[in-house]
């Protein structure tokens, strides 16, 4: 690349770089919770980094805090992405869910195995990348949702956000109160690591065999069950209400396809389950579970979101 200035520095090498290319991951997480979808975060890093270096060499030695440029860009783009992903999802098929992000190979008594592991060795999970968690943030606004993230979640002052999405430090605050409230709902509401990977192994077994009455018994009354196929594989185009209706769907479904095969995997930190058709990812489901019993059961089932669980 050639410095505008003058002088050909395309082969010098940048002294920088280590320091640069070592907040990609920070950078993969931000993105990852500020859109949901792990295809999207990895775009908005890559276009983060190909305007790093676009720059003249002298410009980018001249930024004293790469991490912050780099950060404030990839905040910036996200807002965009997000303003156009609003208009996206009019036109999507039946409901939107977060991508879901692999996090191990397997849990087994309420204990997540985090061993071979890919994506997730580049997204961190925790209690801010549930899928409870993500489908809240849907609700909020691109403005609330990207003040809340940077502040709450990854500790950047109000001054530092104003800066970022181009409000005043006072209207960055008001938007992270705004969506402090948002996340006060119910859906958010967990049980201990043990109780919620004992619920759902309970309820792997009830499925596959077949057992309404105990899946019945496993579901709040008023849980919902939300499937994301995105027209793409077949999906029911509204969440289903109710404990009975829910349990006679996952029979009626598992009756329909005898060859499925029902693997516990971890589901963005949190346990959950794998449905594989001929050791290929079909579904991915992740449960929101609250006072011993399933509150939401969230179904992705798009095959361009289970890219991740094709490689883990």
């Amino acid at each position: 690349m050639s410095d505008t200035s003058g002088g050909d520095h395309s082969r010098r090498p940048d002294a920088g770089m280590n320091a640069v290319m070592k907040e990609q991951r920070q950078l993969l997480n931000l993105a990852y919770r500020l859109l949901g979808s792990l295809a999207d975060a990895e775009d908005v890093v890559q276009e983060t980094y190909t305007r790093w270096y676009s720059m003249p060499v002298q410009r980018r030695e001249g930024i004293g805090s790469p991490g912050a440029w780099l950060t404030t860009v990839a905040s910036r783009i996200c807002l965009d992405v997000l303003a156009s992903a609003r208009v996206r999802r009019e036109r999507y098929v039946g409901e939107w869910l977060p991508e879901p992000v692999p996090g191990g190979s397997a849990w087994i008594s309420g204990r997540v195995d985090g061993t071979g592991v890919d994506p997730a060795d580049r997204v961190t999970l925790d209690e801010s990348v549930s899928m409870a968690f993500l489908v809240v943030l849907e609700a909020m606004t691109p403005a609330e949702r990207v003040a809340f993230v940077l502040h709450d979640i990854f500790r950047y002052s109000f001054a530092e956000v104003a800066d970022i999405v181009g409000r005043t430090p006072a209207a960055c605050r008001q938007l992270a109160s705004s969506a402090r409230r948002r996340l006060r709902g119910p859906q958010l509401a967990t049980a201990s690591a043990d109780g919620h990977a004992g619920i759902v192994k309970a309820f792997k077994q009830a499925w596959e065999t077949h057992d309404i009455d105990r899946l019945v018994a496993l579901l709040a009354p008023d849980a919902t069950a939300t499937g994301d196929g995105g027209g793409l594989v077949m999906a029911a185009l509204q969440p289903i209400e109710g404990a009975e209706q829910i349990a006679s769907f996952f029979v009626e479904r598992a009756e329909a396809a005898p060859h499925v095969t029902i693997l516990e995997r971890t589901v963005n930190g949190q346990p959950g389950l794998v449905a594989q058709v001929d050791d290929v990812p079909v579904s991915v489901l992740a449960f929101g579970i609250s006072c011993d019993r399933i509150q939401h059961i969230w179904a992705v089932l798009n095959p361009d979101k289970l890219r991740p669980w094709k490689a883990s």
